[in-house]
């Protein structure tokens, strides 16, 4: 990569000619969201397991929502881990911020794969991982707003859409990872060794990425300090949008793709606990849905680039829309594996498609020196309300209704709110790259 360096430290920082996003740049940049998600994704494909180590009852459903409970624990530090990190970046660059975010998350990891049983330790067993987990929330919520930051400003401007991709991206592998590992140790273990040891080997892959990804990050260039001139022939879109606009905008899609995210993530446990399907078949539904996702994210990128950021983000919600009931009534009527892998897969990959226009479209209209920051709390807001409340309450609806259609519901309003911001939502895609859409 071309670089420069800045007068008040010997940094490497990408200049404004610089054309390429190399692979070592997009992986340090998203490597922290492969380990966090995929640690978040494990613990909700093992929360049974996880529930019965730390949280023994003898109730069933009150040891597997105390469980998800602590699941959501990591939510509330969130918004903090946000503002403090999210501003630091703005302030100090991109590179340090997420390379603190990442080496404070890899402790908890560690600290959440080593903690003895409530049998072994007693009361504290549960104090440690909830304290792990507020960790991971508080490193978590630095993360995502100067990762996307950093993926938009080091992209060339043609290519913003697919580079930001890799931010939605990146989570879907850590969620494949962690379903394939759960697909492998549901395969080869016994449940009572699942439930005694085989999280915890899932937990240790995870930690094995921590020095890689912290030799990654710190060769990192800074973009903080690049310059801001155009890739050649790209013009600016005429009118920037308002700031506040796309953040009080911003912050219902978010909730939308939060909510939508956090109950796929759980069709493991849903799988499991209210279908009664096998173990290899529930890990499979999401092993397969996460793949999907992936070529999705990529795939909205891409698409965002060539036809702009608001058709792709408007008309793939819709059919998204259109889809979620008749999914879920599919999958709870049949209960075979057909309806529960293709008819995820597929809503899947109608669904992931619009929030990668909208990630690039966000960071676009939020100014320089606020981006970073701005993004970043906004998501962990929409998270720490939305997402952390995501799969309790589906456990609720189901448990008090007896309907195997409660995520579905809870689906629909967060789509359709969704598509009402994303209705409102100025185009940001550059000039050049919008006129040659209208052609």
């Amino acid at each position: 990569m071309a670089r420069q360096f800045t007068r008040k430290k010997l940094e490497p920082v990408l200049v404004a000619t610089d054309q390429r996003l190399t692979g070592r740049a997009v992986l340090g940049a998203t490597i922290g969201n492969i380990v966090e998600f995929y640690d978040f994704g494990t613990y909700s494909f093992f929360a049974i397991q996880i529930g019965q180590a730390f949280f023994p009852a003898s109730d069933p459903f009150a040891s597997l929502m105390l469980s998800l409970a602590t699941f959501g624990a990591g939510f509330v530090t969130r918004p903090i881990g946000a503002i403090v990190l999210g501003s630091y970046s703005d302030r100090a660059g991109r590179r340090p911020a997420m390379t603190a975010s990442f080496a404070m998350m890899s402790a908890a990891i560690l600290v959440l794969a080593v903690t003895p049983s409530y049998e072994t330790i007693g009361i504290a067993a549960p104090l440690l991982v909830i304290f792990a987990r507020l960790v991971q929330g508080f490193a978590l919520g630095g993360e995502v707003g100067p990762t996307t930051a950093y993926l938009m400003e080091a992209a060339p401007a043609e290519r913003r859409g697919l580079a930001v991709s890799f931010q939605p991206a990146s989570q879907q592998i850590a969620a494949t990872a962690g379903a394939l590992v759960g697909e492998i140790l549901s395969l080869t273990l016994t449940s009572e060794a699942l439930s005694a040891y085989g999280w915890r080997i899932a937990l240790f892959l995870g930690a094995a990425a921590v020095p890689f990804g912290l030799w990654l990050r710190s060769a990192l260039p800074e973009t903080l300090h690049r310059s801001d001139a155009p890739a050649p022939g790209v013009q600016p879109a005429r009118r920037q949008p308002a700031a506040r606009r796309i953040m009080g905008l911003g912050f219902v899609i978010l909730a939308s793709c939060t909510i939508i995210t956090y109950v796929t993530g759980y069709m493991t446990t849903y799988a499991l606990n209210t279908l009664q399907v096998s173990a290899p078949l529930a890990f499979a539904a999401t092993l397969i849905s996460n793949t999907v996702g992936i070529a999705a994210a990529l795939l909205g990128g891409w698409l965002a680039d060539r036809a702009g950021r608001r058709h792709i983000m408007i008309w793939p919600q819709i059919a998204a829309l259109l889809m979620t009931y008749p999914v879920f009534f599919w999958i709870s009527e049949s209960r075979s594996a057909l309806a529960l892998l293709g008819g995820l897969g597929a809503l899947t990959l109608i669904g992931t498609i619009p929030y990668s226009a909208f990630y690039v479209s966000m960071a676009e209209g939020l100014p320089k020196n606020i981006r970073g920051g701005a993004f970043a709390t906004i998501y962990a807001f929409a998270i720490a309300i939305f997402g952390g409340t995501a799969q309790p309450i589906v456990t609720w609806l189901i448990h008090l209704t007896g309907s195997a259609l409660a995520p579905a519901w809870y689906m629909l309003v967060a789509s359709a709110a969704g598509l009402c911001a994303m209705l409102m939502i100025p185009e940001t895609v550059p000039l050049k790259i919008r006129n040659a859409a209208l052609r």
